[in-house]
């Protein structure tokens, strides 16, 4: 293009509207975007206390108001020597927060691999006779409850090696469903979810050692589990 060639009018035009609009400034801030800033409810009570707006809530208008604070408030308050006091002894409660935690979690989760885990040790014979019935058990206590769920019983001669295995894994599973009450103590308490997986690791791991022919079903069975699938 020569220097004497002009763009077209609607071609400038359409540049400028594609361009983004500047955003106005922010004059008031919710409890989300004071907390993005490194305030705490407890610092918002004591040093703003009560907030210079009340908006009803856009999406629920029974939910209680969204409070909002001035912006050129909150900037002032921050430039003071209390806000900075807050803040240090706030960031202390949360490294000692966080290192408490940790140390749960980690207590949490020596329980759990000291834990011995004792599998059965069946004959072949008895094994796969208990996984059926607990098999068919479960099935029909399923029909009672799930809609248009019908049971079918079935034996060791008709089923299939990959659903007896399956089931010889659960019904093992279920013989060591004692460890959950482990888990029921843990309740709410920090590490409980990885205590669970440890859990269901070494079970499936103490499943494998004692029948090494499951070994491919117990890995199929914790793949799924670790997927958020159902082994069922």
């Amino acid at each position: 293009m020569t220097t004497h060639e002009k763009i077209p009018e609607n071609q400038n035009q359409n540049q400028s509207q594609e361009q983004p609009q500047p955003q106005p400034p922010r004059s008031h801030l919710s409890a989300a975007g004071l907390r993005a800033r490194g305030w705490t409810p407890g610092m918002v009570r004591q040093l703003l206390g009560e907030p210079d707006l009340l908006r009803v809530n856009p999406h629920f208008h029974s939910a209680p108001q969204t409070r909002l604070y001035s912006v050129e408030r909150v900037e002032a308050t921050e430039r003071s020597e209390e806000f900075r006091a807050a803040s240090a002894v706030a960031a202390r409660r949360s490294a000692a927060a966080r290192a408490a935690a940790l140390r749960m979690r980690r207590e949490v989760l020596a329980r759990i691999a000291a834990e011995p885990i004792d599998v059965p040790l069946l004959a072949p014979d008895r094994l796969a006779a208990l996984a059926v019935e607990h098999r068919n058990r479960l099935d029909g206590e399923r029909a009672l409850w799930r809609w248009r769920h019908v049971a079918t019983p079935t034996t060791v001669d008709s089923a299939e090696p990959c659903a007896l295995d399956r089931w010889k894994v659960d019904y093992l599973r279920h013989r060591l469903t004692r460890y959950d009450e482990i888990l029921d103590e843990l309740y709410g308490r920090t590490g409980r979810a990885a205590a669970e997986e440890l859990l269901q690791r070494r079970v499936y791991a103490a499943i494998s050692k004692a029948y090494p022919h499951l070994a491919q079903e117990c890995e199929r069975q914790l793949r799924e589990r670790e997927c958020g699938q159902s082994p069922e």
